[in-house]
C-alpha cells in the first residue's frame, strides 16, 4: 500500500491536469450530447496506456430519453481469476447557469480547489478511478480479479442510456460496483425521484370578455395549494437511513398564458418528488395523481398528468454494507479521521447496478460537506488533494477486496 501511495503522489500533478482538461470540454445535459467529451476522455485514457471501448447508443434510444447523442466508455483490465468490479462516473453535467466567479469551463485552481462545471460531479472520479486502476497495474500490487471503468453520459437525465444500457446489453456483468461520490462518507443508499408534468387546459378569451373563457391559471391554484399542503405532511415520514431524512416535493417550473390581454388557455407545472428508500415509487405516483385529480375541480378544464422520470431508490444489501465498511476503513487510514457509512437524498446511477443485482456502493473525490462542492450551482469545485487521496482509497480497497 505504501507503493500505491508513492506512485499516486508522484503523479498528483498529472491527475490535476487530466481533470482540468476534462472540465474544459463542455458536456451539458441538456442538450445531452457528450460525444466530444467522450472523445477527449478517450484520448486522455489512451495516453495513460488504456485500451478504451467506445459504445455509442442507438439514436432512437437516445431520443426516447430526450438526449441527442450518447457514447459510453468502458476500460477493462484483468489481473487474474476472480470477480469483476465496475467503477462508474458520469461525464454529463447540468448547464453552468449564472453567478460564477470563475470560468465554468476553465478548470482554474485557487487555494487548493479546482473550479469548473463537473469538477466534483463527477469528472473528478474519471481521474480518481483511472489512476487507481493504473496504480494497481504499475505497482503489481494486485494479481486477481478484473477492474472495469464505466464512464457514461446521461446521469443527469436518469442513467437509462448509460449504466442501465451497458448492463441490459450485456456489455458488462460486474460482480461489484463503485459509483462516483465524495470522500468522507461511503454511501450505501439514496432517495429515488419522481418527475411529473401537470397540464391544465382551459379556453382562451379576450380579457375584456374574460367570462367567456376558462382561466387555466386560476384553475391551477387549488392544485398548487393542495401540493404545498401535501408537502408539509411529508415531514412525518422519516427514513431509517441516516442522511436521507424525509421525502420532499418541489414545484420546479410553471409556464402558461398567451399574452397580458388574453385569458390563459393552458398552464403546465413540473413536480419533483423525492422518494425515501422505504417508500414504494408506484404508490407515491398513485398518491400524487389522486391528489392532483381531487384538487382539479374547476369546471370546464382538461387535466393531463405525465410521468417524465421515475428513478427508484437505491438500498443497501448485506454484501454492499460489507463492501462499504471495507472502503470506510481504508478511507480512514488515508484521510486520518473517521469515515462513516450512510445515505444521501440525491438519486444517482448507482441504483441501476443495484437493481441488476450487483452489490453497489458510492465513493469518490469530494469535500467533507457535499454542499461545499457547489454541485449543480455556481462555482462548482473539488479539493485537488482529494483526487489523489480518493484514488489511493479506491486502489487500497480494491486490493483488499480482490485478494
Amino acid at each position: 500500500m505504501d507503493e500505491l501511495k508513492t506512485w499516486l503522489d508522484r503523479r498528483a500533478d498529472e491527475q490535476v491536469s487530466m481533470l482540468q482538461q476534462l472540465v474544459q470540454v463542455p458536456s451539458d445535459n441538456p442538450p445531452g450530447d457528450g460525444v466530444a467529451h467522450a472523445l477527449r476522455a478517450t484520448e486522455l485514457l489512451e495516453q495513460m496506456g488504456f485500451e478504451v471501448e467506445q459504445h455509442p447508443v442507438p439514436d432512437a434510444i437516445c431520443r426516447q430519453y430526450g438526449l441527442q447523442k450518447v457514447m459510453n466508455l468502458v476500460v477493462r483490465h484483468r489481473f487474474g481469476s476472480g470477480p469483476t468490479v465496475a467503477l462508474n462516473a458520469h461525464g454529463d453535467v447540468v448547464p453552468a447557469g449564472g453567478g460564477w466567479s470563475k470560468d465554468p469551463y476553465g478548470g482554474e485552481i485557487e487555494q487548493g480547489w479546482l473550479y469548473g462545471r463537473g469538477a466534483a460531479v463527477s469528472k473528478s472520479d474519471f481521474v480518481t478511478y483511472a489512476y487507481a486502476l493504473k496504480a494497481l497495474i504499475e505497482t503489481g500490487e494486485l494479481a486477481a480479479g478484473c477492474v472495469e471503468l464505466h464512464f457514461t453520459y446521461d446521469e443527469e437525465t436518469g442513467g437509462f442510456t448509460g449504466p442501465a444500457w451497458l448492463l441490459s446489453e450485456g456489455i458488462s456483468q460486474p460482480d461489484y460496483a463503485v459509483c462516483a461520490a465524495f470522500s468522507y462518507q461511503v454511501i450505501t443508499a439514496h432517495n429515488g425521484c419522481l418527475h411529473l408534468e401537470v397540464a391544465i387546459e382551459g379556453r382562451s378569451a379576450h380579457a375584456a370578455w374574460h367570462h367567456t373563457g376558462i382561466d387555466a391559471i386560476e384553475a391551477s391554484l387549488p392544485v398548487l395549494s393542495a401540493l404545498y399542503r401535501y408537502r408539509e405532511t411529508l415531514k412525518e415520514r422519516v427514513s431509517e437511513y441516516p442522511g436521507v431524512d424525509s421525502p420532499s416535493l418541489v414545484i420546479g417550473t410553471i409556464e402558461g398564458g398567451i399574452n397580458t390581454n388574453v385569458v390563459p388557455d393552458r398552464v403546465s407545472l413540473t413536480i419533483d418528488r423525492r422518494i425515501i428508500p422505504e417508500e414504494s415509487p408506484e404508490a407515491v405516483e398513485q398518491e400524487l395523481r389522486a391528489l392532483i385529480e381531487a384538487a382539479s375541480s374547476h369546471s370546464g378544464i382538461r387535466l393531463n398528468v405525465t410521468q417524465r422520470l421515475l428513478a427508484k431508490p437505491f438500498t443497501s444489501t448485506p454484501v454492499s454494507e460489507q463492501l462499504a465498511e471495507m472502503f470506510a476503513v481504508e478511507a480512514q487510514k488515508v484521510l486520518g479521521e473517521p469515515v462513516g457509512v450512510g445515505a444521501m437524498p440525491l438519486y444517482t446511477d448507482a441504483r441501476h447496478y443495484s437493481e441488476a443485482g450487483v452489490p453497489t456502493i458510492m465513493y469518490g473525490a469530494g469535500p467533507r460537506n457535499p454542499l461545499d462542492a457547489n454541485g449543480h450551482r455556481a462555482d462548482e469545485r473539488v479539493p485537488v488533494q482529494l483526487v489523489t487521496n480518493a484514488a489511493l482509497v479506491v486502489a487500497n480497497s480494491l486490493k483488499r477486496l480482490l485478494t
